[in-house]
C-alpha cells in the first residue's frame, strides 16, 4: 500500500495535462483519431520551448560561431557554449571541455572507434560488446577489428533479455582493450548494470564506452558515478532536435586522441608544412556544427531539469507495469524482453501476424508503433523472430493510451482471425 501511495503521490506531482500541453504534436489527429505516439525509443517529440529556441536562433541570432567579433556571432557562440555546459551538467561530467558535440550517438561511437580505437587496439586484442547492442555499437567495432586484426567478443544474454554477468567477468582478459555496452536496450528495455560492469573492466585497466542513447530520457546520468571513460547520447531521443548529440570523454583520453576529422575550427595553426590542432573539444568539432541543434538540445535539458524526476520515473514505471499486464492478457501475444530491471519499452509478437501488419493496422487508430528489427538484428536472431512490434513510452504518455493500444491489438487479432 505504501508503494501505491508513493506512485499516486508522484503522479500527482507530475501534471500530465500540462506536460502534454507542452508538446504541440500530441494534439494532432491521424486518420481522424487522436495521435497516440508510442515510438519514443526511435525519437521523442519536442516541447514547444525547444521549437521556439530553434526559431529564435534562425530569426534573431543566425550566424556562424567562434569566428567573428560581431554581435550576432557572439550571441550565437554564447548560446552554443552554454548548451555545452548544460550537457556537462546533465551527465555530471567534471569539465565542459569533456563534452564533444556530434550528430548523435552513432557518430560519437564512430569517433571513439576511429580516434581512440585505432591508436590503442592492435592485432590480437579484444573488444567486448553485449548481445543486445544496437547496430551502431556493433558495426564500428567490427570495422575496427577487421582493420587492425582484433577480435570482437559478445557477452551472452538469457531468454529474459538479461546479460549473463558471470560470463562477462570471465571474458575480460589481458588482451581486452575496450568494453562497449548499452545502458538501456532499445529493443528489450533492459537496464544493464553498467556501473558494476564498468568497475569490473576498469579494475583490469580496460576502457569502457556506454551507449546512453536510450537512457538519457528516462534516468539521471552521472558519468563520474558510473566510472566510464566514454558516454554517448543522442539529442533526438531526449526531446531535442535531430542531428545533434554529445560524447563525454575523460579529458586525459580526449587530449591524447587524434582528431576524428580535419577542417576549420579544429586547428591551432595550418601551413603547407604541417598542422597543429586545438585542444578538446574544438579538436573534434571540425567545420560548422549544428549550431541550432546544440542550442535546442540545451533548451531540452533545461526543460528536463524542471521536471520532478521522481514523478517521471514513477509514472513511466506505472505505464510499463500496466501495459505489461494489459497486453499479456491478449491471446497469442508474447512479450520479448522480460528482464527484472526494465525501462518503459515493450516489444512483442502476435502469433500468426507479422509485426509490420500489426503496425499498419493500429495506425488506422492513430497509434504510432515501431515495427521491425529496431537495428538489433542479432537480438531478433536470438529470439528466432524476424521482427517485433514495440511500444516505447515517455513521461507524456497516459494509461488511457495503453488501453487504446490494447483495444487496437484485439482488433488486429479479429482481422487475422
Amino acid at each position: 500500500m505504501q508503494q501505491q501511495d508513493t506512485l499516486a503521490e508522484r503522479k500527482h506531482l507530475l501534471d500530465l495535462e500540462a506536460i502534454r500541453g507542452d508538446f504541440p504534436i500530441l494534439s494532432e489527429e491521424i486518420r481522424g483519431k487522436p495521435l497516440v505516439y508510442l515510438d519514443n525509443a526511435a525519437t521523442t517529440q519536442k516541447p514547444r520551448r525547444v521549437i521556439e529556441a530553434l526559431t529564435k536562433y534562425y530569426t534573431a541570432e543566425n550566424s556562424n560561431i567562434h569566428r567573428a567579433v560581431y554581435s550576432l556571432s557572439e550571441r550565437a557562440t554564447a548560446a552554443y557554449e552554454r548548451s555545452r555546459t548544460l550537457v556537462q551538467q546533465f551527465v555530471n561530467a567534471p569539465r565542459a571541455e569533456e563534452i564533444i558535440f556530434v550528430r548523435g550517438a552513432t557518430e560519437a561511437i564512430n569517433l571513439v572507434a576511429a580516434s581512440y580505437g585505432r591508436s590503442r587496439i592492435d592485432a590480437g586484442d579484444e573488444i567486448v560488446v553485449s548481445a543486445m547492442e544496437h547496430h551502431s555499437n556493433i558495426v564500428p567495432w567490427q570495422m575496427l577489428a577487421e582493420q587492425v586484426g582484433a577480435t570482437l567478443k559478445v557477452i551472452p544474454m538469457d531468454r529474459s533479455g538479461t546479460l549473463i554477468q558471470s560470463d562477462y567477468e570471465t571474458m575480460l582478459g589481458d588482451r581486452t582493450k575496450l568494453v562497449a555496452l548499452v545502458h538501456v536496450s532499445n529493443a528489450l528495455g533492459t537496464v544493464n548494470p553498467v556501473k558494476e560492469m564498468s568497475a569490473a573492466a576498469r579494475e583490469r585497466g580496460i576502457a569502457v564506452l556506454i551507449d546512453g542513447a536510450q537512457a538519457a530520457a528516462h534516468m539521471r546520468i552521472d558519468v563520474q558515478d558510473l566510472g566510464c571513460d566514454f558516454y554517448v547520447i543522442s539529442g533526438h531521443k531526449m526531446f531535442s532536435p535531430t542531428g545533434i548529440g554529445a560524447l563525454y570523454g575523460r579529458s586525459e583520453l580526449l587530449e591524447s586522441m587524434a582528431p576524428y576529422q580535419g577542417g576549420g575550427d579544429m586547428i591551432r595553426s595550418v601551413s603547407f608544412d604541417g598542422t597543429t590542432f586545438a585542444d578538446p573539444p574544438a579538436k573534434f568539432e571540425a567545420g560548422t556544427p549544428h549550431i541550432a541543434g546544440a542550442i535546442g538540445m540545451g533548451e531540452a535539458i533545461e526543460y528536463l531539469r524542471e521536471l520532478d524526476w521522481g514523478g517521471v520515473q514513477a509514472h513511466e514505471e506505472e505505464l510499463l507495469q500496466y501495459a505489461t499486464a494489459r497486453l499479456s492478457k491478449i491471446p497469442g501475444l508474447e512479450i520479448i524482453g522480460t528482464a527484472a530491471n526494465k525501462a518503459a519499452v515493450l516489444s512483442f509478437v502476435l502469433d500468426g501476424v507479422h509485426a509490420h501488419d500489426v503496425g499498419t493496422i493500429v495506425d488506422q487508430d492513430g497509434i504510432a508503433l515501431r515495427t521491425g528489427h529496431h537495428c538489433t538484428q542479432p537480438v531478433m536472431d536470438f529470439y528466432g523472430v524476424p521482427a517485433t512490434a514495440r511500444a516505447s513510452f515517455a513521461f507524456y504518455n497516459t494509461i488511457e493510451e495503453v488501453d487504446l493500444l490494447a483495444d487496437a491489438l484485439m482488433r488486429v487479432r479479429e482481422v487475422f482471425g
